[in-house]
């Protein structure tokens, strides 16, 4: 049985009001899920189209609150961005140098991602702009990509703590810079190359370590004139400024972050089997599933293919007994979104798990090393953690305790950790409470009725007045 995607909304806002939930044990989980696109490469697809000549279609596109922010952004910057009735959506580009001063501030709502690739592209544009976003987004830090992009010759006016909202005027004459990043973060070299689309000459970005290459493989597929170059330092991306690029259609493969949630509830399951298709499998966003393969999970990766520029493949779990595992520092880049759902599936495995260099998950949406931490402990699992590590005394396949309705996880209106703790939900004892996931749509709308649909018996406790209609 595969799950139906959710009904479009063209309506990048929050719901306002909270919707707990309860996920019941699960004796069995089985079917194909049928996913949303990734919203990294979303995000992508739409700002590479906007600075295009011509029309981009783009298929696949997630249609979560976060990408449609930034659709109603680049809208507001005089970019044409419409979905059509196939569910197709379609941007007719401005072409380099081409968007205009917004008549109202940019909010970016929950949309951390897009708030720093479109600072990005806005510093190299002769524009003044505001942007901000939600409370969650507004306590993100924004210095990290600033502080490079000031040097293009951007200005910037931040909130105290160099947070949104903020004021950006964009560089009157960029100049191109090399980069050397101080820490792992492909937003940053997202940011520094989008920049250097519309600055004269070179700019590069040099990684110590490796990150997430969406842009540079989005910036070939659309034949931009970039390149790459291993050395003793690290990899130099470097692109070609004033350049003018043609439209190119894209397919958005899978999310394999939102691919993570029905696949470990499925491993955690008693019995059944769980195929999602069409995941992107990047391997510089493989590492949750590298780390699985260690835990021994029956995961199997079927019908490897292409799919514009970025490599995919269908995800096929099995129920079964997990391994504890550790997993080193390096690879936190990698799986950095994962860790709130594998730390779930650690609960759950023979030993005890231990995750290093994860300091990184304290500046999320939320803090989610402490979220992580506290609703596992809630949830009746022996956890201790650090500034940038977790360790976990998994039950040996037993059922987790669990909570219910009368002390839920709190989710610090994380959606990633709203859909980590349902998971844990289906493999406990008693179930398990969140108390919101009103914010799942940000980037995996229909999420509830899809693990639904696969058996997961998970309960909306919203108060029915305060139910959307139709629902």
């Amino acid at each position: 049985m595969s799950a139906a995607p959710p009904e479009y909304s063209d309506s990048a806002a929050r719901p306002a009001i909270a919707r707990p939930a309860i996920a019941r044990p699960a004796a069995r989980l089985d079917g194909v899920a049928a996913l949303p696109g990734d919203k990294s490469i979303s995000h992508r697809a739409l700002m590479l189209g906007a600075l295009a000549v011509g029309r981009t279609r783009v298929t696949g596109l997630l249609e979560g609150a976060d990408v449609l922010a930034t659709a109603n952004a680049l809208r507001q910057l005089g970019v044409t961005v419409a979905r059509q009735p196939d569910g197709a959506w379609t941007i007719d580009g401005v072409g380099i140098g081409g968007l205009v001063a917004p008549d109202s501030v940019l909010d970016m709502g929950n949309a951390g991602t897009a708030a720093r690739l479109l600072l990005g592209i806005l510093a190299s544009h002769d524009l003044r702009a505001v942007m901000t976003g939600d409370a969650s987004l507004c306590r993100r830090p924004m210095a990290r990509v600033t502080e490079p992009l000031s040097q293009v010759g951007a200005r910037f006016d931040c909130a105290e703590g160099g947070r949104l909202p903020l004021t950006v005027w964009g560089a009157r004459a960029p100049v191109p810079i090399v980069y050397a990043l101080p820490v792992a973060s492909a937003q940053v070299s997202s940011a520094v190359l989008l920049a250097g689309l519309n600055t004269m000459g070179e700019t590069s970005v040099i990684e110590t370590a490796p990150t997430r290459d969406h842009t540079f493989r989005m910036m070939r597929h659309f034949g931009c004139r970039v390149s790459s170059a291993h050395g003793r330092n690290g990899t130099r991306f470097t692109v070609g400024g004033w350049q003018e690029y043609s439209a190119a259609d894209l397919r958005v493969p899978a999310d394999p972050s939102s691919a993570a949630y029905p696949l470990v509830a499925a491993l955690l399951a008693g019995s059944g089997t769980v195929t999602v298709r069409g995941v992107c499998l990047n391997p510089l966003r493989a590492g949750l599933y590298d780390t699985l393969a260690e835990m021994c999970a029956n995961l199997a990766i079927e019908n490897r293919r292409e799919v514009s520029g970025e490599p995919g493949g269908d995800l096929v779990a099995e129920a079964g007994a997990l391994n504890a595992v550790t997993v080193p520092e390096g690879r936190a880049a990698s799986m950095i979104d994962e860790y709130p759902v594998l730390a779930v599936a650690a609960a759950l495995a023979n030993g005890t798990s231990r995750f290093d260099g994860i300091g990184e998950l304290r500046v999320k949406e939320s803090d989610r090393l402490a979220a992580t931490a506290d609703g596992l402990a809630r949830c009746g699992v022996s956890v201790r953690s650090g500034d940038d590590w977790m360790e976990i005394d998994g039950s040996g396949g037993r059922p987790v305790a669990g909570t219910g309705p009368d002390n839920p996880v709190a989710t610090m209106h994380d959606h990633r950790i709203a859909m980590s703790f349902l998971v844990l939900g289906l493999a406990s004892r008693d179930g398990v409470a969140v108390d919101d996931t009103a914010m799942i749509g940000t980037s995996f709308p229909g999420f509830v009725p899809l693990m639904q649909s696969l058996g997961a018996p998970i309960e909306d406790l919203a108060d029915p007045a305060d139910r959307p209609t139709g629902e």
